[in-house]
């Protein structure tokens, strides 16, 4: 049965470890519940949002003034499978990192290069998440979501997704519209390895690892994370807050002229992916805190909550380092983080 609670607390599920509430909340065990909740009068008049795992969100307020829904069906199926791939079709309340391993233990390749990266398997596809060299839609079949407005089942392959550098059509034009409910996966039975992204590299190299197989590359993944990127149970972050800009040639050269040890990569013909945390730590704020904020002093693009932090303290500061960045080179740097007003 749904249930609808009322000022519940969000703080174990938002990964700033923020100490806020929402008016109402409820929780998605099965796809039916999404039916039931349509047609109840808090869905209908109230302000909402969904979250997952709550990795890749900030909110602004110590309480939001709505409905909250956590999305946490569970259950992992192959469709199809033969001599080379397998289908693989995950709920969306999966957590990513455990489906990834599991997939790796199953000898599974595709999803390696994505190991330990927090949240749900759901909210992947909206951010087409993307580490080391790999992106959600390098091996993204198809999804199935639930259409808010309809209460229709609905499809969505890769051209319909509309993959972009950590974007999708679920988070422009279809945003608040669709509900993620599965995704499916092609994955290798003899997988091609991805092992030459710079610090995966590197780490590879260290580990004296020449031929990798995919549990070699998840485990370089893993340590190369956590041995860089702080536990959010430990200290409150939501991974990566800005994205790397992507910027015209024209303005790389200028930059290059000015900055010879830049670090950016060929996106296009026209047009340059610099590195944000680069920027950031030129910049002068990696490690830098003010009150119960900062950015990582291993890690510049880690937005920190040191302890007690607000919502708009950690929003502030974020604005803050993209002032000085647009100032001192011209570049916007754009949240990868969702803000929840």
């Amino acid at each position: 049965m749904l249930c609808i609670e009322r000022h519940y607390s969000l703080k174990p599920f938002n990964t700033f470890g923020l100490d806020i509430f929402a008016d109402y909340y409820t929780e998605i065990n099965q796809v039916e519940d999404l039916t039931t909740l349509r047609r109840m009068d808090v869905f209908r008049h109230e302000k909402r949002v969904f979250i997952g795992g709550g990795s890749n969100v900030l909110f602004l307020n110590d309480f939001f003034e709505g409905l909250v829904i956590r999305i946490v069906t569970k259950g992992i199926q192959i469709v199809k499978e033969d001599e080379n791939d397998v289908i693989v079709e995950v709920a969306s309340g999966e957590n990513w990192a455990d489906f990834v391993t599991e997939m790796v233990r199953r000898g599974y390749g595709g999803l390696e290069n994505l190991s330990l990266i927090p949240g749900s398997v759901g909210a992947a596809p909206i951010q087409n998440i993307g580490a080391y060299g790999a992106e959600i839609k390098d091996c993204f079949q198809l999804l199935q979501a639930i259409d808010l407005k309809t209460g229709s089942h609905v499809f969505f392959d890769a051209v319909t997704s509309d993959f972009g550098y950590r974007t999708s059509f679920f988070k422009t034009l279809g945003f608040g519209r669709f509900v993620i409910t599965s995704v499916q996966f092609k994955l290798s039975k003899h997988p091609k390895i991805k092992p030459d992204y710079g610090s995966l590299k590197q780490e590879l190299d260290q580990l004296g690892i020449q031929h990798p197989g995919i549990s070699d590359v998840s485990e370089a993944v893993c340590r190369i994370r956590q041995s860089k990127l702080p536990d959010y149970t430990q200290l409150g972050n939501a991974g990566s807050f800005f994205k790397n800009p992507i910027i015209h040639r024209l303005l790389y050269e200028d930059l290059v002229r000015e900055f010879p040890d830049i670090v950016a990569y060929r996106d296009g013909s026209e047009t340059m992916k610099v590195s944000a945390g680069w920027l950031i730590e030129k910049a002068g704020w990696k490690g830098k805190r003010i009150g119960n904020v900062g950015m990582h002093d291993k890690q510049a693009l880690i937005l920190v909550n040191y302890g007690n932090a607000t919502g708009t303290e950690l929003y502030n500061y974020a604005m803050q380092v993209q002032y000085d960045i647009k100032k001192m080179f011209g570049v916007l740097l754009e949240p990868e983080v969702n803000i929840i007003h």
